[in-house]
């Protein structure tokens, strides 16, 4: 295994698989590491409408079409979890589990995971009646009633995805009005087996043998379901970067116009950096930026 490269990109999401396509196609040597399934957040994500190009795909299907382009491209996949981000004069070194590699130039594409609602027997029933991913588990409830926790685009496109699988879908949400487009929410008010419990949350989850039975709600009452999918928002996922000192008071990685870091020679982008719109697109465009970032730097 090749264990030095120009430039490693931590993170196999639209971002990441774009800066490597711009890099491989200019000759440059570059690997991706990936702890999980290529695609990161879109493999989460039911259908896919606002791509320019592509009327409707599902998250999953882009995801693998932008995969076989890497291996097409002959772009290492590395499917390793990086533990730990040394630098050491002009090199830095990354290491995971079991290898270490080196590299000229490091870009983190390391995405968001969804965020928790910490509240009483969530984390005991994960994977047990709850789940932050409709695409994944959505199917397991097929003719069942379910519930959905959140307000925003992601909370209703799934609701309105699981409504087409599961007898009966509750949206809970602890606003009266929803963050997202008129069009969208719109086109929920119109399902039949959808029902709306808002304002209101959940205060606690009750399991039975293990699994979850109902939900108890702010307002006192008890929601029984056979699932219950979290959609509340996203957190970036940064702990790698904990010793670089480069992470804002919100665990976001600061970088300047140029995608870098307080690092000349580190460039991050995509859902780790704030930034006012977090879209399929403008993953892309990050991924572009901070490709040509380093192919520019190379040049000199």
């Amino acid at each position: 295994m090749e264990n030095k490269y120009q430039t490693i990109i931590i993170g196999g999401g639209v971002a990441g698989m774009t800066a490597a396509l711009y890099l491989k196609r200019a000759g440059h040597k570059v690997a991706i590491i990936e702890k999980e399934a290529p695609g990161g957040q879109i493999t989460r994500t039911s259908s896919i409408e606002n791509y320019p190009g592509i009327l409707k795909i599902d998250g999953p299907e882009l995801a693998l079409t932008m995969y076989e382009q890497m291996t097409a491209l002959e772009v290492p996949f590395l499917f390793q979890e990086v533990v730990n981000l040394n630098l050491e004069n002009d090199s830095i070194f990354v290491s995971t589990k079991n290898n270490q590699f080196e590299c000229e130039n490091l870009i983190l594409a390391l995405g968001r995971n969804p965020k928790r609602l910490e509240i009483e027997n969530e984390q005991k029933l994960s994977g047990k009646g709850i789940s932050w991913c409709a695409v994944c588990d959505g199917p397991l409830y097929k003719n069942k009633e379910v519930a959905v926790i959140g307000g925003g685009r992601s909370a209703i496109e799934e609701t309105i995805y699981l409504s087409k699988m599961c007898s009966k879908v509750t949206l809970i949400h602890r606003r009266e009005e929803f963050r997202a487009e008129k069009s969208l929410t719109d086109e929920l008010r119109a399902i039949s087996n959808i029902d709306l419990k808002i304002p209101n949350q959940v205060s606690k989850f009750i399991e039975k043998d293990g699994y979850l039975d109902r939900l108890l709600l702010e307002d006192g009452s008890e929601l029984k379901v056979s699932g219950c999918f979290e959609f509340i928002g996203q957190e970036p996922s940064t702990k790698i970067c904990e010793n670089l000192g480069i992470l804002d008071s919100d665990g976001y990685i600061e970088v300047n116009k140029d995608y870098q870091t307080k690092y000349p020679n580190i460039y991050a982008g995509g859902d780790c950096i704030k930034k006012d719109l977090y879209q399929i697109v403008t993953a892309c465009a990050d991924g572009a930026m901070m490709a040509e970032q380093i192919l520019k730097k190379s040049s000199k």
